[in-house]
């Protein structure tokens, strides 16, 4: 009976996408808290990209940061997403973890620039 009571329900629950439940408990796309959102989540994700390859290299922070010429808690900080940071920081830490870097901008549907 337990078994065919869960089937029942598995068969019988609405199912819900990413987008569906970020609209609902985020935000809907252009709202402030959706941005604000997605630009945390963009920050979260570089940082923990940082954080992969410094390890992959075998590197520690403090070494990482030497390199950079800044303290071992201003690497730790961009890894964890806990203080904004420089542009020009983080490109410092993908140039010495010899990291290939592409940016692409649009500025509207007519303006796009690529960066590689």
């Amino acid at each position: 009976m337990i078994t065919s009571n869960k089937k029942w329900r598995a068969n019988n629950m609405k199912t819900y996408s990413l987008e569906e439940l970020t609209d609902t408990y985020i935000g809907e796309k252009g709202s402030k808290e959706r941005e604000l959102f997605e630009f945390e989540l963009k920050t979260d994700i570089l940082g923990e990209m940082i954080k992969r390859i410094r390890k992959e290299k075998n590197m520690t922070q403090d070494e990482l940061g030497k390199l950079i010429g800044v303290q071992k808690a201003q690497i730790s900080k961009i890894e964890n997403n806990t203080k904004d940071v420089r542009f020009s920081t983080i490109m410092r830490v993908f140039y010495a973890l010899n990291v290939k870097v592409k940016m692409s901008i649009d500025f509207d549907s007519n303006s796009h620039f690529e960066l590689a």
